[in-house]
């Protein structure tokens, strides 16, 4: 059944019903209402009723979490929203914010606080002017359809979240077949690299899943640089994997085949595509010494 309306509770928004009704809303392009819903509504598969209504039923499109029990995983509307998409694993294992954001909705401020290790006064410090206006605005409104800017936004919020989840699996399958790991000898410890090569198929963003790629095979101990082309020139872009210190691209910033390098010696542009060359320049980056 087509779906005809979003029904999501009134009052102040939160960061899980706002992401979870952009989703909706970029998918199915239908008015949100801000109210209780009915017993017809929660009965209405064509009604999405999103974190409010006590019920857990994709089938009948209700997407509520406060029902269940106090030891149940820590899960919220919009984790439920993606587990019907068939997103919520990427979501989880490649969107580093969905973890905190399940957890400040379900646990609290304080036990978010102590799973993320950080001072509970630090999670204010991660808000933005763009979360206090976007949750402002959408609470203020009754009602929001195509015609809303808010509602044009959350679309726009959806849509992101859903391309950058599905573009970035395709990417992970890609990285498989074609990355390769570089082993940099130096006058210490080894350095190991990720190269990637040059293609028409990731030319738009060359640099896009390298992080998640390497995180998913569990060589995140490993890496200390990546090799990608540069998106904005002929060559290829350097950078440090996880600001590792063992290198400093400001070293390199006179040589001939390097175009930039960052005075901080994260990242440098270099315009040789020479496997050989690209080496060299890694292994004159390494820092003999770190503190």
């Amino acid at each position: 059944m087509t779906i005809q309306l979003i029904v999501t509770h009134a009052g102040g928004a939160h960061k899980d019903d706002f992401l979870a009704c952009s989703l909706l809303a970029h998918l199915h392009g239908v008015p949100i209402q801000r109210r209780d819903p009915t017993e017809e509504d929660l009965a209405n598969s064509a009604v999405c009723v999103v974190d409010i209504g006590g019920v857990h039923d994709p089938e009948l499109k209700n997407f509520d979490h406060h029902q269940f029990p106090r030891d149940a995983p820590p899960q919220c509307a919009l984790s439920l929203v993606l587990q019907n998409m068939g997103l919520y694993d990427d979501a989880l294992a490649f969107c580093a914010w969905l973890r905190p954001a399940e957890w400040l909705d379900t646990l609290g401020p304080n036990e978010t606080a102590k799973l993320m290790e950080i001072p509970r006064a630090a999670l204010g410090s991660l808000n933005s002017p763009l979360d206090m206006t976007l949750l402002n605005r959408f609470a203020s409104h009754k009602e929001l359809d195509t015609d809303s800017p808010v509602y044009q936004v959350m679309c726009m919020v959806g849509e992101d979240i859903v391309n950058y989840l599905r573009t970035l699996r395709q990417r992970l399958d890609y990285l498989k077949e074609h990355a390769q790991y570089w082993t940099i000898e130096t006058d210490g410890e080894p350095i190991q690299a990720l190269f990637l090569e040059q293609s028409e198929a990731i030319a738009a963003d060359p640099a896009f899943g390298i992080h998640a790629f390497i995180e998913n095979e569990g060589k995140e101990d490993e890496m200390q640089a990546m090799v990608y082309p540069d998106r904005r020139g002929d060559g290829y872009g350097l950078s440090r994997y996880n600001d590792s210190q063992r290198l400093d691209f400001s070293q390199i910033e006179s040589h001939e085949n390097v175009r930039f390098a960052h005075k901080r010696g994260f990242v440098a542009k270099v315009s040789t595509k020479d496997p050989t060359q690209l080496k060299e320049l890694l292994r004159l980056a390494v820092v003999s010494e770190v503190d």
